[in-house]
């Protein structure tokens, strides 16, 4: 049974992880060269199977003792944290350099491939993101979530809706909505939620 407040909190979460990471990065330059339709299928797929594996990773997880799920979850949320606010608090030129970096790294992987059928555009879009957001944050926090709530297939949908969503604006919106959104907020907002999180687990480990 799906528990619409775990998919609404896993959602809150790995949205604001993502919408200024690679996932967003990578789908606006892909969507800048090939069909727009074409390209978000082939996204959303990799994210499909990214966060199946991920929640049976966290599912396995939470079989283990409870205090060792803690401990790992405990560990996943803090680094989650310090990744986000480190971003957050990075200055505007670093973040710049880093996304030229990453815009350039899949425009080279995308001009090899030379995708000119609806086919090719989804196996190359499916292949950039899977190969870029493997062992990513997102896949690291939706196990996290999953070990942490016993909820696999609630902690699923959050967190495939959401990097669904992130890549949604990328496709459709992604350079009007990267000129406008102040990013560093973003990541200072989910690197405090993660850090509550990762404060919450701690408390409960210590009780035992």
């Amino acid at each position: 049974m799906i528990d619409l407040a775990i998919v609404l909190t896993t959602f809150a979460l790995i949205f604001p992880a993502e919408l200024p990471d690679k996932t967003f990065i990578a789908t606006l330059v892909l969507a800048t060269r090939f069909r727009h339709l074409w390209v978000w299928l082939g996204v959303i797929s990799a994210f499909f199977v990214q966060v199946l594996i991920a929640v049976t990773a966290g599912g396995l997880l939470a079989l283990a003792p409870q205090r060792l799920v803690l401990a790992i979850t405990f560990t996943l949320f803090a680094v989650g944290a310090f990744v986000m606010i480190k971003g957050g608090l990075s200055s505007r030129a670093a973040e710049q350099a880093e996304e030229a970096d990453e815009e350039a790294e899949v425009s080279s992987k995308a001009a090899t491939q030379n995708p000119t059928s609806a086919t090719r555009v989804f196996i190359t879009s499916f292949v950039i993101l899977f190969t870029a957001e493997w062992g990513d944050l997102s896949q690291l926090l939706t196990a996290g979530l999953a070990a942490r709530t016993g909820e696999p297939l609630s902690v699923f949908l959050g967190s495939w809706l959401a990097l669904a969503t992130v890549s949604g604006i990328a496709v459709l919106v992604g350079s009007w909505l990267r000129t406008r959104v102040p990013i560093w907020r973003i990541r200072l907002v989910s690197g405090g939620i993660l850090t509550v999180l990762a404060i919450w687990t701690a408390v409960e480990f210590v009780r035992g």
